[in-house]
């Protein structure tokens, strides 16, 4: 057992410490802006970069290239590890604040969900919210992918942590022959968009900070804002427009933007089924949802209804979090088609959460040839993407992992309904944090916080953020006996 763990701890402690040289961004805005929240990362930066190298020091001399089972530990580890390190500005600043709720907020913050305790969000030193939402810019694509660019440097390998965290068909894409250049290329196409958006909101109008703040959340689609009104703060169209934008880019497959930017074409974007499908969902959903609020009287005029429609929409649909209006004081159909659309719509190898367009499709064309072979019994049906056969095996795949998806929700949401937590929020906080989009309904819709939550209620919900970013079987397997068996 210990020469299985060892290389693993030793990959766990440089992520560490490559995940405290993180915090001298925040750090570095702190010192210049003089806030109150400096002596939190001179704190957090050492004991982070100090318990990281540590922990590579004492194992650094093992030499055993990481195996396929040790890729799904390490990346569980990792992203049940980090957050812990990540509260820790959060603890140190704000002292009454419990390891449970910091935990769960930087829980939220790194698996992009953007479920948040915290209230007084305009009080707070630029700092922290800047904190907050880069660990959405640091989840967004996945740390995993981050640091497996240097990875080769320490003579381990990392293809496994690679397929082991990145969702959807890019677990089996070579965009390059070598991974570290594969991560590379994604960050460079990320950051590339991120400082785009950034931009744009500046010029937008937004203050640098909030600029930052929201092109980080909207980018990594989580929900993070430096306000407590949320995005609604600017009341401005303007934002809003920039802002859904940039969502839907995010919520497209990076693997196509990396291939669109290297060969500086727009043929791969022609070629993605998977977008045509993702954009034809949300911006459907937006003008049929304008409708229905304009019908229902939510507002006075058609214009308004399709406002709010589409930035509700599109914030969902992609996971990004980021409201508003309250949609919890809408009709009760509206709020469940939002998290209805939270469950699918993004595509795999994006930022977003859920169980990804691609497999909703898979699923739609096994359905489809279901009732086909009903009225053709003989006949020889395939089921294809494109031109392109599924084999049977990626069916039988997408076919258990939508059970478990839903064994998932169902059981946890059962966790919470015996812990006190009425039947809807109970449900709605699942389907929200499962699929990584934050806001749910009831008592944890857009206009609260999770802070209503007891403790136990809260880990829950911490447990469902971690269970939906590592798309569910990376978790589970590494909780099976088989898992550890020689």
């Amino acid at each position: 057992m210990q020469d299985r763990l060892v290389p693993i701890l030793k990959v766990l402690g440089m992520v560490i410490a490559v995940f405290g040289l993180t915090m001298l961004f925040p750090l570095v805005i702190s010192e210049a802006m003089a806030d109150a929240a400096r002596h939190a990362y001179d704190t957090s930066v050492l004991i982070t970069i100090g318990g990281g190298l540590g922990l590579w020091s004492l194992t650094r001399y093992s030499k055993r290239e990481l195996r396929a089972r040790d890729g799904f530990l390490l990346v569980v580890l990792i992203w049940a590890i980090l957050p812990i390190f990540a509260a820790l500005p959060l603890l140190i600043y704000l002292p009454d604040l419990s390891l449970t709720d910091a935990y769960f907020e930087t829980m939220s913050g790194l698996t992009t969900t953007g479920a948040s305790v915290l209230s007084g969000l305009d009080h707070l030193p630029a700092s922290i919210n800047i904190w907050r939402a880069q660990l959405h810019l640091i989840g967004g694509l996945g740390v995993i992918v981050l640091v497996v660019a240097v990875l080769p440097l320490l003579g381990i390998g990392g293809r496994q942590m690679f397929k082991a965290e990145t969702p959807g068909p890019m677990k089996d894409t070579k965009l390059t022959p070598r991974m570290a250049e594969t991560a590379k290329g994604l960050w460079v196409v990320y950051l590339s968009i991120t400082l785009v958006c950034m931009a744009a909101l500046w010029l937008g109008g937004m203050n640098w900070v909030d600029a930052i703040v929201h092109a980080f959340s909207i980018m990594g689609l989580g929900g993070f804002s430096s306000h407590d009104a949320s995005f609604g703060y600017f009341d401005s169209v303007t934002l809003e427009i920039i802002a859904m934008v940039f969502a839907l880019i995010a919520g497209m497959n990076f693997a196509t933007h990396f291939l669109a930017f290297r060969g500086l074409s727009f043929n791969p974007y022609r070629f993605d089924l998977e977008m045509r499908w993702f954009l034809f969902v949300v911006l459907g959903s937006c003008l049929g949802l304008g409708l229905f609020l304009w019908f229902n009287d939510v507002y006075v005029d058609f214009p308004t209804a399709l406002r709010h429609a589409s930035f509700s929409t599109i914030s969902m649909a992609t996971t990004m979090g980021l409201a508003t209006a309250d949609f919890n004081a809408w009709p009760y159909f509206a709020g469940l088609w939002l998290l209805f659309l939270c469950s699918f719509s993004t595509s795999a190898g994006s930022t977003g959460g859920g169980i990804k367009m691609m497999r909703a499709i898979i699923l739609y064309k096994q359905v489809y040839r279901e009732l086909k072979r009903l009225l053709h019994p003989n006949a020889q049906l395939l089921t294809r993407l494109g031109d392109t056969p599924i084999p049977n095996k990626i069916t039988y795949a997408v076919l258990a992992f939508l059970f478990i998806y839903v064994a998932s929700i169902v059981a946890l949401s059962f966790v919470l309904i015996a812990s006190g937590l009425d039947v809807f929020t109970a449900f709605t906080a699942v389907v929200a944090t499962i699929n990584n989009a934050g806001p749910g309904l009831n008592q944890v819709g857009p206009s609260t916080t999770y802070a209503v939550l007891t403790d136990f209620q809260t880990w829950v919900c911490s447990f469902s953020m971690l269970l939906g970013r590592l798309e569910l079987f990376t978790l589970l397997v590494v909780l099976t006996p088989a898992f550890w068996r020689r």
